[in-house]
């Protein structure tokens, strides 16, 4: 397997038969080579700044009923919320105060949140706050609401594919979606402008290495400006409870891969790996991720946000508590980097980044 390892840090790129044997014979010996190059690969790019997002999840609110998530349409046992206009620039205005210069407004596929009422909120952002990029995290929609809020002042816009093969996205999710219309919400946010996430969660149940495999060929098709990936973990009120969490290991495994198939993308340490292992964030750095995203919510609202059990709520995960983060990543060789952390194809003069 090194031969393969060493090939794809040189290439960036494997074949699907030789991505699926790397996955599928991935050792303690192999993954440590594959986590070295990462972090060479990353820091060769990147430096050893970790870029920090202030996250802001403004509603628990969901129309949608996906099989694996807390806020779920049909889970009537959690408390849903929803942040006011003023709430939520109270907590930009906080962030802003900290250094922090990405806000990344994360929601439910919310029906308040409307074109006229989202771009109002991110007008405002944006005319508050000029200096910042503005990230939207609210779930498909259309074209048309896509461009309004990309004019309105948002840049980046996270919407993860979950699943690239059509069986496996079906059995995770109800019927009235498809992962047809998934992809065409990707393909029209790439195609407006916006710098663009993608990614899946690594242990939900039915996933095989060759879905795996399958992911990583979409993305390396439509090439996104970041990727989120984090373990599958298990929420009490949704039919999926019974299953295990997703491997740690294995999760890092694929962060490892996908830093090697994608140098400069922007890949966040997730919060659910500190939620598997308390030092998890760090060993996703470790792994070749190069962002974090501490939470800038209203304290009271920040339990209510339940999308999986066992959420990770440690000091340094929060926005409070910068000073803690930095000093972890000192302990194993990084710092913070406080500025917007544009993709390298982007820029500060780009539209209205």
């Amino acid at each position: 397997m090194d031969g393969s390892v060493k090939e794809l840090a040189i290439n960036h790129s494997l074949d699907a038969e030789s991505l699926y044997r790397l996955i599928d014979s991935c050792n303690d010996h192999t993954l440590t080579l594959l986590q070295q190059l990462a972090v060479e690969t990353s820091v060769a790019q990147w430096g050893k700044g970790i870029f920090v997002r202030g996250l802001i999840e403004i509603s628990s609110h969901c129309r949608n009923n996906c099989l694996y998530c807390g806020l779920r349409r049909d889970n009537t046992h959690l408390s849903r919320y929803r942040l006011s206009n003023d709430e939520i620039l109270q907590c930009c205005k906080h962030g802003h105060a900290m250094g922090l210069r990405t806000f990344v407004l994360q929601s439910g596929e919310d029906p308040f949140l409307t074109d006229d009422n989202l771009c109002e909120l991110v007008s405002l952002i944006r005319s508050s706050y000029p200096d910042t990029a503005i990230t939207l995290s609210l779930g498909e929609r259309s074209h048309e609401s896509y461009q309004r809020l990309f004019e309105a002042g948002a840049s980046r816009y996270l919407l993860r594919h979950e699943a690239a093969q059509s069986s496996l996205y079906a059995q995770i999710h109800p019927k009235e979606m498809s992962l047809n219309n998934r992809i065409n919400c990707i393909k029209s946010l790439l195609n407006i402008g916006y710098q663009t996430g993608m990614g899946m969660m690594i242990g939900v149940p039915g996933q095989t290495t060759q879905s795996l495999v399958e992911d990583l060929m979409l993305m390396k098709q439509l090439k996104p400006h970041m990727i989120g990936i984090g373990p599958f973990i298990t929420h009490h009120d949704t039919p999926l409870k019974e299953h295990n969490n997703g491997s740690l290991k294995l999760t890092l495994t694929i962060l490892a891969i996908t830093r090697l198939m994608f140098p400069d993308a922007l890949i966040p340490a997730t919060t659910a790996l500190s939620t598997l292992s308390p030092d998890g964030h760090l060993q996703g750095i470790l792994s070749g991720t190069n962002v974090i995203m501490p939470n800038l919510s209203p304290q009271n609202v920040r339990p209510l946000y339940n999308i999986y059990d066992n959420k990770a709520y440690k000091a340094s995960q929060s926005a409070d508590e910068l000073q803690l983060l930095d000093n972890e990543l000192h302990s194993i060789g990084y710092h913070i980097n406080y500025s917007r952390g544009d993709h390298k194809n982007f820029s500060c003069n780009d539209n209205n980044l």
